[in-house]
């Protein structure tokens, strides 16, 4: 009895020890990595958020680059790292979403290896054209496409990414036959199309924003299921003849499977609260193109697992070999 006694008094003790040091949480640095280049969208969102949550939690967050094999050599060390809420990471529609479908050797797993805690903002992607390509709405270019199988090309920022998926998607819901052309990233993608080497190509809405509203491309539509509100201008994909046809590119924060459910919550809570308070915040993410919607890690897993299987049936249905 007394050995009991004791052992349940050392549990109640270690219950509150831990408790006590999830409620302190952040008590040192914590490192958000990026598995992407410095510069791009997901590289600045987690800039934006790791510098409130230093200013609203007292420790500093530092964003860490590690850029390479479509996003999976920085998502791979987060899987692998210790599930404490020290290590976390700026996950994208790639990371979680594409890869898992595209890649023959993806070396972690998607679902098992990860807590989502909170989806930070979404923003469409974007078929955008040369301005002197002789399409200037989304049905002009499927009736050119269906004119010319096989004969169009369009950019997209990478293989297996979501711009290069938006074209896959396009493709398997109206039959046309275009053909890929991957850049390395966004920067040279825009060049070419701007250039006329390729007429048309996919993208990120932030990336491509300020060359629509230069005139220097024509977007032909957002594959959001709805308008976009910073670009009410630009039709949807669904509207101009492929109804159903959804892309939506989305960003969020990511921890190693096992991270206390605590710490966890608190990172949404804390997140959340500042993205939805934050006027600066608001404001950066509008110039984006870029919108935030409360949701939860649960949401989140959702979402993930969705999206795992929304990529795979695509790449089944077109007939793509695995990279």
């Amino acid at each position: 009895m007394k050995k009991l006694t004791l052992s349940l008094i050392g549990a109640s003790l270690l219950f509150a020890f831990g408790s006590a040091a999830h409620a302190a949480y952040p008590d040192r640095t914590v490192t958000m990595v990026v598995p992407y280049p410095p510069g791009g969208t997901t590289d600045i969102l987690a800039r934006i958020v790791s510098n409130k949550l230093t200013n609203k939690l007292g420790q500093t967050f530092v964003v860490e680059n590690k850029p390479g094999a479509s996003g999976m050599i920085g998502t791979q060390q987060v899987a692998r790292a210790k599930p404490d809420g020290y290590t976390i990471m700026m996950g994208t529609i790639g990371t979680h979403g594409t890869n898992a479908a595209v890649y023959k050797n993806v070396p972690y797993d998607t679902i098992k290896d990860f807590n989502p805690v909170v989806i930070v903002a979404s923003t469409p992607n974007v078929m955008v054209a040369n301005k002197n390509a002789p399409y200037n709405t989304m049905a002009e270019f499927l009736e050119y496409a269906r004119e010319h199988p096989g004969e169009v090309n369009f950019g997209s920022t990478s293989m297996g990414g979501s711009p290069h998926m938006s074209g896959e998607l396009l493709k398997a819901q109206t039959g046309i036959d275009i053909v890929n052309i991957p850049f390395q990233g966004g920067g040279p993608m825009l060049n070419a199309v701007i250039g006329g080497q390729v007429p048309v190509a996919f993208d990120n809405l932030p990336s491509s924003a300020g060359h629509i509203q230069s005139g220097n491309l024509k977007a032909l539509g957002v594959t959001t299921p709805e308008r976009w509100p910073s670009f009410k201008d630009v039709p949807t994909v669904a509207e101009s003849g492929v109804p159903g046809y959804e892309v939506q590119a989305w960003f969020g924060i990511l921890a190693p499977a096992g991270t206390p459910k605590e710490i966890v919550m608190k990172l949404n809570t804390t997140i959340s609260a500042i993205i939805e308070e934050d006027d600066e915040i608001q404001k950066q993410l509008a110039t984006m193109g870029a919108m935030h919607t409360p949701n939860t890690p649960e949401q989140f897993s959702k979402h993930i697992a969705s999206e795992v299987q929304k990529w795979t049936d695509v790449v089944a249905k077109n007939k793509m070999e695995k990279l």
